[in-house]
């Protein structure tokens, strides 16, 4: 039978001359793909689950070039396909010496399937929008897509999916009937939203990064070391968690691994290796599910990366599956992956960018909120402690201020390296020598279904201005009523009640403020980071009713903590 192309090809990493593009094909195939003006890869498929993939490493790319490519199955030709309206894919390189050269990130988290799939009203999709624009403007390719979270989401499926899961359940498949449980049921997602025309083109020709938050796996996924001994009561948690993270692997982690990664890593080698890697993924998904410990210095796998581009520096973080959940020593990271993202947080860089698909800098409000139900959650009389266990789940305090010491580790770790300069504490040392303060600190995340600008204070002039850029969601919505409420979680008022109730509890001021720049915006929307020099600047961008981009809001900042806010945020006009 002709292998035909199901997914894809996503353009994930270009480093140097080489790339990397995923595929999931209907059987098992030789793919190969020839980049117009030279550079071409090769790679035969795998099977896991009755379905087949293949990452092809793509080397000979011309420096600071758009080269289009061509994607072929034994020797068929499947993308671009023969009657496709959209323009050719291309991959751009940047130059050899990338030093000087501006670098773009767009960013964004939580994305449904389209409208038609999901049968909600939703406002016009964010990412579609994006592509159209780029469809009439090449040059205004970002070099990266870093999406954030909620790529797909388990527990909330379209109706079709649903008819999928009603036929699967009546056939002995145990689980939910509206949630996905097993491997093939999670196929079914990245079916659904990555063939979604617009977006599908966008990912062939735009690279990619992607980080999962809970809804990949479930809503308040690892939220605390009671709700994990409640979920292992469910039959089903076994088979979800497993076929969850495997499926994520597959998906969306194996492309964010640079082809040298690619060739380090120990898992897909063996998976590239085996006739069927079913039962080694089955495996690696039940493993990596271990919560991670204060102590630990072998964690199963590490989910969070880094990379470079020209003088930045990304480092996206996990925020979710290895969490430290142990009441007394919650931590967002484990001890040894703390100790790698700090290494990675020192070296020869200009900006530092952090993904963390859930906001370091939250409305104050809910910042002490959360404090404080992590301690009264935590409290030694049973009765105070149900009682915060439940707030917590009811009301997703989840945050970085609800695992507290992570939340000033990270903010002492900024204040360190902003703080720059010769004999400095903050002046960073790496394998090239020393280096001064970066010319910018910014945290991209999103989950909390809207937008805004942050700025971290640290109570004293600092070098480094350090922001914390929100963007959600690409394409859901919040409810209505839950509008103004985070919209008064910001007021000072507000903010002095909470802090309050968490003083009371015997939590400590933080040790930072932080003012909102804008926001919040409630639309759908997408943000694109510029770093040019010793500048950034951060756009938002809103989607209007006919399904075209707005801008929503602009801030530009560089040394000497100089922020420019270059537009109040706009009316919802989308809503």
């Amino acid at each position: 039978m002709t292998a035909q192309l199901l997914i894809g090809p996503v353009l994930r990493r270009v480093v140097g001359d080489r790339a990397t593009l995923w595929l999931e094909t209907s059987e098992p195939a030789q793919v190969r793909v020839e980049v117009d003006g030279g550079g071409a890869g090769t790679a035969k498929t795998f099977s896991a689950y009755g379905h087949h993939y293949a990452v092809v490493v793509v080397s000979g790319l011309l420096p600071d070039t758009a080269q289009g490519y061509r994607v072929t199955l034994d020797e068929h030709q499947v993308w671009p396909a023969a009657d496709s309206a959209y323009p050719a894919p291309v991959i751009r390189t940047r130059a050899s010496d990338d030093s000087a050269q501006p670098v773009s990130l767009t960013f964004g988290s939580c994305r449904e399937a389209t409208p038609e799939a999901t049968g909600r009203r939703l406002p016009p999709d964010a990412l579609d929008a994006y592509a159209r624009r780029l469809m009439a403007d090449p040059e205004a390719r970002s070099d990266l897509l870093v999406l954030l979270g909620d790529q797909v989401y388990a527990d909330k499926t379209s109706r079709k999916v649903r008819r999928f899961l009603r036929h699967r359940r009546q056939n002995g498949h145990d689980g939910p009937d509206n949630q996905v449980v097993g491997f093939e049921e999670y196929t079914k997602l990245y079916l659904e939203s990555w063939r979604d025309p617009e977006v599908r083109w966008l990912f062939s020709t735009v690279p990619s990064v992607m980080i999962f938050d809970d809804h990949e796996l479930i809503d308040d996924w690892n939220t605390s070391a009671s709700w994990r001994s409640d979920m292992a009561e469910q039959a089903w948690w076994r088979e979800r968690i497993a076929g969850g993270l495997a499926s994520y692997w597959i998906y969306q982690h194996l492309g964010n691994l640079s082809p040298d990664e690619l060739a380090a890593d120990p898992l897909f080698q063996k998976v590239i290796a085996a006739d069927d890697a079913t039962e080694l993924l089955r495996e690696f998904g039940r493993q990596v599910d271990e919560p991670g410990s204060a102590e630990n210095t072998d964690q199963p796998y590490q989910w969070s990366f880094a990379l470079d581009l020209g003088r930045t520096r990304l480092v996206v973080l996990d925020n979710r599956c290895n969490r430290v959940l142990t009441p007394g020593a919650r931590a967002m990271l484990p001890a040894a992956e703390w100790d790698w993202f700090l290494d990675r947080a020192h070296g020869d860089y200009d900006h530092l960018v952090i993904g963390s698909s859930l906001p370091w800098l939250m409305p104050p409000a809910i910042h002490h909120l959360e404090a404080w139900n992590e301690r009264a959650a935590e409290s030694r009389h049973p009765l105070t402690a149900s009682f915060g266990e439940k707030v917590r789940r009811a009301v997703d305090l989840e945050h970085w201020a609800a695992f507290g010491k992570s939340f000033e580790a990270l903010g002492e770790l900024f204040r360190r390296l902003g703080e720059g300069g010769p004999g400095s504490p903050g002046h960073r040392v790496g394998a090239g020598g020393a280096y001064a303060a970066p010319s910018s600190i910014s945290v991209l995340s999103g989950d909390v279904h809207h937008s805004y600008v942050a700025r971290a204070d640290f109570g004293h002039t600092m070098a480094t201005p350090v922001m914390q850029l929100t963007c959600s969601p690409i394409h859901n919505q919040v409810p209505a009523p839950m509008r103004p409420l985070m919209r008064i979680s910001w007021s000072r008022t507000v903010a002095r009640v909470a802090r309050g109730l968490s003083k009371a509890a015997g939590v400590r001021k933080p040790t930072l403020r932080w003012k909102r720049l804008a926001g919040p915006y409630f639309g759908n929307a997408v943000a694109t980071l510029r770093l040019d020099g010793s500048t950034a600047t951060a756009r938002i961008e809103g989607t209007t009713k006919d399904g075209n981009l707005y801008d929503v809001a602009a801030v530009e900042y560089h040394p000497g903590n100089q922020v420019a806010d270059g537009s109040a945020f706009a009316k919802d006009v989308a809503q």
